[in-house]
């Protein structure tokens, strides 16, 4: 797969799907996920409806760079504001922006996913003129006002992954089962599946901890949100145990025109049965930019 070399020194792997012609789309993925949980199929279902989708991994996961000489942060004194981030989620957005310079794109669609969506409303913020139009997905405005998931989910965010290969998938699956939420049925094999490829394709706990730490000292976005003036989506499921769902209800709030779709059953997770409808609203959401 092709990698983009940034100005900032960094190194992005990526891959497109469809017609470079089409509208551009970037993906952008969730804490410490690799660009493979945007799934193969999802991802040809969007460029199938008239895109050419970018997935990317993320500064710290996958095969993108790797900022280990930044050691693994404190996480109590992030949170406490006693010690800074190794780097901030504004900084993963002028990864995204640089990546669109590298494609040649000058304005794109931005679709992101938990964390993904908190660098897309800031890749909209501090990059207006690259986005056509913005879907936020299972994410939240930061600051003191985000609804907190429940102590054991933020507990399993920070579990040791284990030691060997096997202890590494058992782990990666018990969070996936745990974030999935409590009502649409969890497809094992498929998990399994999942977890084992992203633990062979690439293991950086550590670059985990660091986008945690990004995340965790992220200010409040609700005022920069209100100043926003393009289409915008907001995705929830209304059982996800990890950003409980009034963080979508203040993020779609937050931003003027925002589109709130509340997906009956779904947790933290984009299981196939709901590809159908959220294909069908980025469509919609879409369809209301201005031309590039």
């Amino acid at each position: 797969m092709p990698r983009a070399k940034l100005p900032n020194g960094l190194e992005l792997e990526y891959e497109s799907f469809g017609d470079p012609e089409r509208p551009p789309l970037l993906l952008v993925m969730g804490l410490s996920y690799q660009m493979i949980e945007w799934d193969d199929a999802l991802c040809t279902l969007i460029a199938d409806r008239g895109f050419w989708a970018t997935r990317f991994d993320n500064r710290d996961v996958g095969l993108s760079t790797k900022l280990d000489q930044l050691g693994q942060p404190n996480l109590l004194a992030v949170m406490s504001g006693t010690a800074p981030p190794p780097y901030t989620l504004e900084d993963m957005a002028d990864d995204s922006a640089a990546l669109l310079d590298v494609l040649g794109i000058r304005a794109a669609h931005i679709v992101g996913v938990s964390m993904g969506g908190m660098i897309a409303q800031l890749i909209a913020i501090t990059h207006p003129e690259r986005v056509l139009s913005l879907t936020s997905i299972m994410s939240n405005v930061g600051g003191p006002n985000v609804v907190q998931p429940e102590p054991a989910m933020s507990a399993a965010l920070v579990a040791p992954p284990g030691r060997t290969r096997e202890e590494r998938v058992e782990h990666s699956l018990d969070n996936r089962r745990l974030i999935f939420g409590t009502v649409m049925p969890f497809d094992e094999g498929r998990a399994r599946a999942k977890a084992e490829r992203a633990v062979d394709r690439c293991f950086s706990p550590d670059g985990g901890f660091r986008q945690l730490a990004a995340t965790i000292a992220a200010p409040d976005r609700t005022a920069a949100l209100g100043r926003l003036a393009i289409p915008t989506l907001v995705i929830h499921g209304d059982n996800d145990p990890l950003v409980p769902p009034d963080n979508g209800r203040q993020t779609a709030a937050a931003i003027p025109g925002a589109r709130l779709i509340m997906i009956p059953g779904m947790g933290h997770a984009l299981p196939d049965q709901v590809w159908p409808q959220v294909v069908d609203a980025i469509v919609d959401v879409t369809s209301r930019s201005a031309p590039v």
